[in-house]
């Protein structure tokens, strides 16, 4: 069985409809319903009795254009975790680069951070080369950049404190810092996060990292020990719902129930299966059902 719920451009809904469906039928893929979902008019749910989540997909993104949507095998549930990265995903900016800007290196540093996003280059070396680069700026210069830089995507704090009411577990985990990640996740509601730390000495960066890296695996195990937390002895199914961006969340994007990319970079929209192209995070709660009068509002 198929799911796909899809929030896109309503106009000449039947005709697209009536062309996905004769699209999926190609592929051996039968549409057996397409309506409005009753508690949300942007929602569109599609149902088939078949496999082949590729071939519905691909009927989707031919025939709708930029959208929001999520595809499953399954009606989908509330999640009992909730995993995000940060940068470009529950924050607009990505913080190394507007850290580097206070450098004067932020076209070069910048640079770095799009091809390993791209999945191009190793993210450890990237990160580490562009942390480098950063070596003797002052550590308030963080604060300077939360301040007048950093701020919240749409819909962000919404997603998280919303998800919390239904007993969710939200966590961020980021390839970036706890200098940034450390406030923004008090702003926007996290509980728990993970992340890269900064080492510093006499006030000053020093090129340098203190502990280990946060990369795309450290980003899955989190993901499976919050999992594995909530499931507890019992070992029960616990619904996870992951958000991000990058090459360096595929990984937690695919090893989660509900895996959506945000305004995602290719190699991590086609990883996932939901996305979000053209709306803010709110979407992800039309996405999962979630009827907007029971929104906690940021």
């Amino acid at each position: 069985m198929l799911i796909a719920r899809l929030i896109a451009d309503a106009e000449n809904l039947s005709a697209k409809i009536d062309t996905v469906r004769a699209e999926m039928e190609k592929g051996g893929v039968r549409l057996a319903s397409a309506a409005m979902l009753d508690f949300c008019d942007k929602t569109l749910q599609i149902a088939s009795p078949d496999d082949g989540a590729d071939v519905l997909r691909g009927a989707l993104d031919a025939h709708f254009g930029a959208s929001d949507g999520l595809v499953t095998d399954h009606e989908p549930i509330l999640p009992k975790v909730f995993i995000s990265d940060m940068d470009s995903t529950m924050i607009g900016q990505e913080c190394i680069d507007e850290l580097a800007d206070f450098a004067g290196l932020k076209e070069r540093i910048a640079d770095i951070t799009e091809r390993a996003m791209q999945g191009e280059l190793d993210f450890e070396s990237a990160l580490r080369e562009r942390v480098g680069l950063l070596a003797g700026l002052r550590e308030t210069a963080v604060d300077d950049c939360l301040a007048e830089r950093i701020r919240p995507m749409p819909g962000a704090k919404t997603l998280v404190e919303t998800l919390k009411k239904f007993g969710c577990r939200t966590v961020l985990v980021t390839g970036g810092f706890h200098h940034f990640a450390d406030p923004i996740a008090a702003m926007l509601g996290f509980e728990h996060v993970v992340g890269n730390r900064l080492a510093v000495a006499d006030g000053k960066l020093t090129g340098e990292l203190a502990g280990p890296v946060v990369d795309s695996s450290v980003k899955k195990a989190t993901l499976l020990a919050e999992i594995a937390a909530v499931a507890g002895e019992g070992g029960d199914f616990v619904p996870s719902l992951a958000t991000g961006d990058g090459a360096n969340d595929i990984p937690m994007l695919e090893a989660s129930t509900y895996g959506i990319a945000y305004h995602a970079k290719p190699k991590a929209r086609l990883a996932a299966n939901g996305w979000i192209d053209r709306g803010d995070l709110t979407d992800v709660l039309r996405l999962l059902g979630i009827d907007e009068q029971d929104w906690v509002h940021g």
